[in-house]
C-alpha cells in the first residue's frame, strides 16, 4: 500500500482531545489521527445510505459508547415475533402483512448487527480486547 505525507492544522482543542486519546492508548497522535480517519470512511459503498450513516458515525463515539453498541441487542419481543413469522413461513407460508412485518424486523435485526460488528471493529482498532463479545460473557467485558 503506498502512503503520502499530508500536513493538516487542527484546531488547539482537537489535537489535544487526540493526544490524550494517544496517550491513553500508547500510540503517537499520528496513529490516532489514521485510527479516526480510517474509522470515518468505512468500506461501506453496497450498504444503503442509512445504514452507511449508522456505521460512519460510530467512529465519533467514546470507547463506554462503543461497548454499549456492541453489546446491544434486539429487544425480545422482535426476536420472538421474528421467529414465530420464520416458522409460520415454513410451516405454511405468511400473508402480504406479515411478510411486511418479517421484512422490517429482519431489516432491524441486519442493521443491529451491523452496527455490532462495526463497534467492536473499532474497539479492537483502539486496542481493545473484544474476544469476550463473541460469547455470552457480557459482563466480563470492559
Amino acid at each position: 500500500m503506498h502512503s503520502r505525507m499530508f500536513t493538516l492544522e487542527l484546531p488547539e482543542p482537537l489535537y489535544e482531545q487526540l493526544q490524550a486519546r494517544a496517550v491513553r492508548r500508547q500510540r503517537t497522535v499520528a496513529d490516532e489521527v489514521l485510527d479516526v480517519l480510517t474509522g470515518a470512511l468505512p468500506a461501506t459503498e453496497m450498504l444503503p445510505d442509512d445504514l452507511e450513516q449508522a456505521i460512519a458515525q460510530l467512529v465519533f463515539l467514546d470507547d463506554a459508547a462503543l461497548w454499549q453498541a456492541a453489546r446491544s441487542r434486539l429487544a425480545s419481543d422482535a426476536v420472538e415475533r421474528l421467529s414465530e413469522l420464520n416458522a409460520k413461513r415454513q410451516r405454511e407460508g405468511l400473508t402480504e402483512a406479515e411478510q411486511q412485518e418479517s421484512e422490517l424486523l429482519t431489516y432491524q435485526y441486519e442493521r443491529m448487527v451491523l452496527v455490532r460488528a462495526q463497534a467492536a471493529l473499532l474497539l479492537k482498532q483502539r486496542g481493545h480486547d473484544v474476544s469476550c463479545l463473541l460469547t455470552m460473557l457480557w459482563p466480563t467485558c470492559w
